[in-house]
């Protein structure tokens, strides 16, 4: 149930198990979190959710898939991530741990020390960062260094490690993707781990739009037989063909409603007290030239962090968490033209960018957002010549998934990292025999890398095979 990432890899594991499989999608797009869509004016490609995809790129099981041979083509900026500063300076993340430290102001050989042990390891600790909690790590000792390290907060690691404004301020807009203050435990893990993946296989974005690496998913699923329908919205148990096992890709709250009268009273109790972190709101933009940035080495990034320094980012976070609205937010911006010329006619461009606000948010965001982005890019107004706004419930009423504007499946506190959306040793298998969830609301949260979905079917196999 559902065509997201999760969904279709699900779906793909137990066709390739040689079982017969059926999508059903409620929209009559396939994709989730990972569609683009025309939102501003005509010939511009924009990603209405997801749009740089690190995790994606490094998933252990989209690497196990044919996907280039169904159209899927990574485009890498030559930067990850550029963090501007006011005075027309930038901290950039390269695939070089040397030339990321040549930009941090003196910091670059405590940069190193952080990142070079992770970068060499990231084909061990990639597959098991993104496993489930519960269970043997496949290299122990390198998940408890990197354990050790995230667990603590984003702002004390940074402030522990380095002392330049340039290298606290990268690690913190890094870390910011978490969708928590970056002053508590385990917001270090996020800017370790995007940080990881940003020198080891960089933050590539899919030539032609998000779309496409749905779609690649969806032919690659149809090679192997299963089926997949569109406009099929399920609200109950009853709108469910007969099956041997039924995977939901959808959030706790949601699987309640459709299945919660085959639940035990306890794990009802858990899902019914699963909880959804900030929200967010989302501008696109048509653009009659590339973003003016100050700092001229942004326009090597795919994706640029608009915050300023550590204190300002964090401070903007905080108050996402406590549901106030910062007048100077951190925006997360992404200008995927500079390097996808397909998205836009030519000589145009697109931009995609998005801050936290509080889950279920009224305020519109519209000129706090544009506003940062001319504070370090003079004259990005002139640039506009179309605009797209989602607000929270824009959100939700395109996804039910995004609970309140919350694109994450849930939380990333400490507690629901683990019991995810429940304690359990395999938390994608519920207490209702035949009935499984796979969404971002399970390990290992989210992002656009289908590994909930896959260890939710590797779940299940055991079962399906007898």
């Amino acid at each position: 149930m559902g065509s997201g990432p999760n969904g279709l890899a699900a779906a793909i594991e137990v066709a390739r198990a040689g079982h017969s499989v059926c999508v059903l999608e409620a929209r009559d797009t396939i994709g989730g979190g990972a569609r683009s869509a025309e939102l501003t004016l005509s010939g511009f490609i924009h990603d209405v959710c997801s749009a740089i995809h690190p995790t994606g790129f490094a998933s252990p099981f989209f690497k196990t898939l044919p996907l280039a041979k169904y159209g899927l083509e990574w485009i890498h900026p030559p930067a990850a991530v550029a963090n501007p500063f006011d005075d027309g300076t930038a901290a950039i993340l390269q695939k070089s741990i040397d030339r990321t430290g040549a930009t941090l102001a003196g910091d670059g050989q405590s940069y190193a020390r952080c990142f070079a042990p992770l970068a060499e390891n990231a084909d061990k600790l990639i597959p098991d960062i993104l496993a489930p909690p519960i269970r043997m790590p496949r290299h122990p000792f390198l998940m408890l260094r990197f354990g050790l390290q995230g667990i603590q907060s984003a702002e004390g690691f940074a402030r522990r490690h380095f002392k330049s404004r340039e290298a606290r301020a990268l690690f913190a807009g890094i870390a910011a993707h978490a969708n928590m203050p970056l002053d508590v435990p385990l917001t270090a893990a996020c800017g370790l781990l995007l940080g990881l993946t940003g020198h080891a296989g960089g933050w590539p974005m899919v030539r032609g739009g998000s779309q496409k690496l749905s779609q690649s998913l969806a032919q690659y699923l149809e090679s192997l037989g299963g089926r997949i329908f569109t406009g099929q919205r399920v609200k109950s148990l009853r709108d469910v063909p007969p099956a041997r096992a039924v995977f939901f890709d959808v959030p706790p709250r949601s699987l309640l409603k459709i299945a919660g009268d085959r639940f035990p009273a306890s794990y009802r109790y858990e899902l019914e007290h699963f909880r959804h972190g900030p929200g967010v709101f989302k501008v696109d933009w048509a653009l009659s030239s590339p973003v003016p940035w100050k700092a001229r080495d942004c326009r090597q990034a795919g994706t640029v962090h608009v915050g300023g320094t550590l204190e300002e980012i964090a401070d903007a976070e905080r108050a996402a968490a406590k549901g106030r609205h910062s007048d100077r937010p951190f925006v997360l911006f992404a200008q995927q033209t500079l390097f996808d010329p397909t998205r836009a006619p030519a000589g145009k461009h697109t931009a995609w960018g998005y801050c936290h606000v509080p889950n279920g948010s009224t305020i519109d965001m519209t000129d706090r957002i544009e506003s940062q982005i001319e504070r370090f890019a003079p004259g990005f107004r002139d640039c506009i010549i179309g605009r797209h706004i989602m607000s929270t419930a824009d959100f939700e009423a395109y996804n039910p998934n995004l609970i309140g504007g919350d694109i994450s499946g849930g939380l990333l506190n400490f507690q629901q990292l683990v019991a995810r959306p429940s304690l359990r040793r395999l938390p994608y298998i519920t207490p209702a025999p035949g009935i499984f969830i796979c969404s971002s609301s399970t390990p290992p949260v989210g992002g656009v890398h289908g590994m909930c979905g896959y260890h939710a079917a590797r779940a299940a196999l055991p079962t399906l095979n007898r």
